[in-house]
């Protein structure tokens, strides 16, 4: 291996977690338990490479909307726990982000499946270079819906790629700068 090409400590792997969101626009919160692949005494971090996100309803289906009514859903994961939706730009906790927005024009019936969907991951780890680097053996996922169009409580389900690594002195300072 050429010098200064560090290998991979351990090949990649999924770590899943859920969060249900009643449809009344609660904020809800649930944390995810890290300290399996995180020891900051032992050095051993974290890094997430990517995250997908399903949004479904409690049965794995769509979630239906009422007519002609928009309906949004929001989620955040955080390093902190958090009391509500937070900026990314001003809360350095916010690891990702991302919203799904649904819409029906069908006038027929009180509730349907959306015939527009559009979904967003406005902030990601695959939209850096190396990803982002974990140092906290707890995370938290939270979101909460707009409190009119949905008809059903919403499930955003994240799949985050994960590799394990030996905390370097250069991944010590890059954390430091960026979770302080």
């Amino acid at each position: 291996m050429p010098a200064g090409v560090a290998m991979a400590k351990t090949d990649s792997f999924f770590i899943r977690k859920a969060i249900t969101l009643d449809n009344n626009g609660d904020f809800s919160q649930v944390s995810l338990d890290l300290g399996a692949y995180v020891d900051a005494l032992g050095k051993a971090v974290l890094r997430i490479h990517n995250i997908a996100v399903q949004y479904s309803d409690p049965s794995a289906h769509t979630p239906d909307v009422t007519k002609v009514t928009p309906a949004a859903c929001d989620f955040q994961l955080t390093t902190q726990s958090q009391t509500a939706m937070v900026i990314s730009g001003d809360n350095k906790s916010v690891v990702a982000s991302g919203r799904m927005i649904a819409y029906t024009t069908d006038e027929t019936a009180a509730y349907s499946v959306p015939n527009y969907v559009s979904t967003e991951l406005d902030v990601a780890p695959q939209e850096w270079t190396r990803g982002y680097l974990i140092g906290v053996e707890q995370m938290y996922l939270s979101g909460r819906t707009t409190t009119a169009g949905w008809n059903e409580d919403v499930v955003v389900s994240l799949v985050m790629e994960c590799q394990s690594e030996t905390l370097s002195k250069e991944a010590a300072m890059a954390l430091a700068l960026s979770q302080q």
